[in-house]
Parts: structure tokens; sequence; C-alpha cells
């Protein structure tokens, strides 16, 4: 059926403000522990609201989607071609033709009488008595029988009614990202108007002293700012609404009275920088004092400090400064946890064995990812493993991930690769 418009609709509630906090044990959280929690502890903050499918890819289903109409309606024709009451036995065959024909939309009245034919066109309904469609190019005709030989077996060249989809089938789930593809499903099984969660509202933060926006004068004190650029476009590829909250001065007043305002305009705000321990990490000082505040250490290279929190119960994720770690970590965790929040799944995204061309021995107790490329069949990695080395990102196609336990890879040996656009890229 149709969906319903609820001139009310309800928003879920705010995330608990313990969410991020984690149970306390090893100074080193591993990524699989730390992405079970975020998985576990978050939920849906976006609420609810019925929209046009036109207007509706990436958007997360807030219900099941139900097909209004079985697809194909009717059964029809797969081919151009001759429809008649099968099946054919082997050996020659001569079947007398009935005036007219059968096409799509313009479908033919009556019932073809066994042991006649019909000509019939690509997507025509079948008429009754027709159950078989011979192809156009196995027959010769003329315009009162054809000739073909068999066997040909009844249903062939034929759709059956709600082959595809029958009326009433889930054929969307509840918390599935649209696609295009999809948009046409719904289309085929007469759904005009689907019910989604509200695109999730993302800010996307610098802080940093250091930092100056590209075009503007900047002197051998400063770099240009590389994170908030790539976030926005990360954030706008996943479907959701970015703003751009701009850059904040290492000034903790100043820095409050834009989290102040940002929490006012965004569902989630993900900064980058500030989210250690060190004297000028205003983001994470500001975020302790809301009493929602975790400081993880990830296990991971690159990466390691994950700064998170709720701000006037909008959830704060600060991501290292370091433009590699803050993409990764965007990847690793931001992703799937937005996901969540925008009314989605938790996704892992999946990844490839493939051999590698590099030599690498790694320690154990932390997960690496280092950005690679396919090259004649094999995993080549980048040069540096410097998390301030933004080229990197553009050279590569994707992430070799390299497990807890220490190891050493020589070439040849299997590694697993995660292609960017496997994490929506």
């Amino acid at each position: 059926m149709k969906a319903q418009s609820n001139p009310h609709p309800l928003n879920p509630p705010p995330l608990r403000n313990d969410c991020f906090t984690m149970p306390q044990g090893a100074h080193w959280t591993p990524v699989e522990t730390a992405s079970n929690h975020l998985r576990d502890q978050l939920s849906a903050i976006s609420g609810v609201e019925t929209i046009p499918i036109a207007s509706a890819a990436k958007r997360f289903l807030a219900q099941d989607v139900i097909a209004l109409r079985s697809h194909p309606p009717a059964p029809n024709a797969a081919v151009d071609g001759y429809g008649f009451a099968g099946p054919a036995p082997d050996g020659p065959q001569q079947i007398p033709l009935v005036a007219g024909r059968a096409a799509a939309g313009q479908p033919y009245i009556g019932a073809v009488p066994k042991g006649q034919a019909i000509r019939i066109l690509t997507g025509a309904n079948l008429p009754e008595g027709v159950d078989t469609v011979v192809l156009q190019e196995d027959v010769n005709a003329s315009e009162t029988q054809i000739a073909f030989h068999g066997p040909l077996k009844r249903g062939a060249n034929a759709r059956n009614a709600g082959e595809d989809m029958k009326q009433g089938d889930v054929i969307l789930p509840a918390n599935h990202q649209l696609t295009s593809a999809d948009l046409g499903t719904m289309a085929a099984a007469g759904i005009s108007e689907v019910a989604v969660r509200k695109r999730l509202r993302v800010g996307i933060l610098s802080t940093g002293d250091e930092l100056r926006d590209p075009g503007t004068n900047a002197d051998v004190g400063h770099i240009f700012d590389a994170n908030r650029p790539m976030l926005c476009a990360v954030a706008d590829g996943w479907g959701y609404d970015v703003i751009d909250l701009g850059r904040a001065p290492d000034d903790r007043p100043k820095l409050r009275a834009m989290l102040d305002e940002a929490a006012k305009q965004c569902d989630v705000i993900i900064s980058s920088g500030g989210a250690s321990a060190g004297d000028e990490d205003h983001m994470s000082a500001l975020l302790q004092d809301t009493g929602s505040f975790a400081l993880w250490r990830i296990a991971m290279k690159p990466g390691r400090p994950l700064a998170m929190g709720l701000w006037n119960d909008t959830p704060v994720f600060g991501l290292p400064g370091n433009p590699v770690a803050a993409m990764v970590c965007a990847l690793i965790f931001a992703r799937p946890a937005l996901r969540i929040m925008a009314g989605g799944d938790w996704q892992e995204p999946e990844g490839y064995l493939v051999p590698a061309a590099f030599t690498k021995s790694k320690k154990d107790g932390r997960r690496e990812y280092l950005r690679a490329r396919i090259e004649n069949g094999h995993v080549q990695v980048f040069a540096s493993e410097g998390s301030g080395r933004v080229s990197g990102l553009s050279w590569a196609t994707g992430l070799v991930e390299l497990g807890d336990p220490a190891q050493k890879v020589v070439p040849g040996d299997l590694v697993r690769f995660i292609p960017f656009g496997n994490f929506a890229l």
C-alpha cells in the first residue's frame, strides 16, 4: 500500500550521555572492540518523513517497502516471435496464424485457439491460450502460418506474472540505504512515495591555530587545511547534508561558542585535530566538561586518538589532525557510526585477498591500514606510511588491512585489500 504520511512524526530520543563510555581495561582498545561498542551503543537519531521516490536516493528506509502490484502484472513475452500453446515436439512444426498481433501496451483481445499461433512482440501480455513463444529468428513465416523446428518446452521465452515481485512482498527492508536501482524497483512495483529517515546533518569542523584556508596567506608556520574539504566531500558522498563549520582557533571560549552554534544546526559534528590530551587539545578538554567524554586510544595505525562525546545532546566525533589518520578513522569508525545514526545498519567494508607486491614487518597488538593500489594483479603500497602524506590518498585506490597479530609480508603473500569504493567513496 501507499506509504502513510504522519502529520506528527515522532523523533527518536537523544543518545545516552554515556554511549561512548567504554568499559575500562587495556590501555589500547582494539579496532574490533571499538567498532562493536559503537555498533551496540548507537541508535538512529533522524526523524521520519514521506517523500517521492524520485528524491529518495541515498536515503535510509524507515520501514519495509511492500510491493503494491506484481511485476510483471501479467504473463508476457520475453522476445519478439510467435506465441502458441506449448510444448512443441521434436522435428518440423507448422502452425496456422490468427489475424492480428499482441504488442506491449496493445493487448490482443480474445483467445488464441489451440493449435494456432499469433504474432507477439517483447513485453506484450500473453493472450488467452498462449503460454509459449518461439523466437522470430527461428521461424519462417507467411501471412497465414509459421514453420520452425522443435522441440520447444512449454513456457519458453515467456515470463510469468509476478516472477520478479509479487503484490504484498517485502521488496526492500527497513534500514536499507536506497540506490538508483532501488528507485526503479519501487517504481516497477507501483510505489510513488516512501517513508525514509530525514537526511542526517553532518557538521565538519577543523581545529588548530596552524591551519589556513587554501587561497589565503600562510607563512612557514602555517599549513593549509586539507581535512575539511576532504571530509566534507566524504560525508556528502555518503548521502548526508554537509554543513561546513569552518576552522576553530586554539581558543577554548571561541571553540565553545562554535560548538554551541553547531549543535543548533547539526545532528552530528565531526572535528579533526585536538582529539588527544595535550595542552592544545581543546576539543577533548571541552567534551570532558560535559560528562560524556570518552578518549579512545585505538590500537591502529594510522589513527590512535578518538575523542567522542555529546555537546548539547549532539554527538561529536573528534578525529586525529593528520590527514591520513583523519581519513582512515572516518572510514573505519565514522562511516558505520553515521549509518546507524542516519537510520541504517552497521556495515563492514568487504575486502579481497590479493597477492602483495611489497615487503612489510608489522608489530603485534595493533591493526594497520596501508594506502594501496592494484598494479598488474598485485597490490602495491605507498612509499611512505607518514600520516601527513596526504598525496598518498590520491595515489591509492584502497587500503591494505593488516590484522592485530605480528606479521611479516613478503611479495606473493595474500593480504586483504579494501577498495575505496567499498567505503562508498
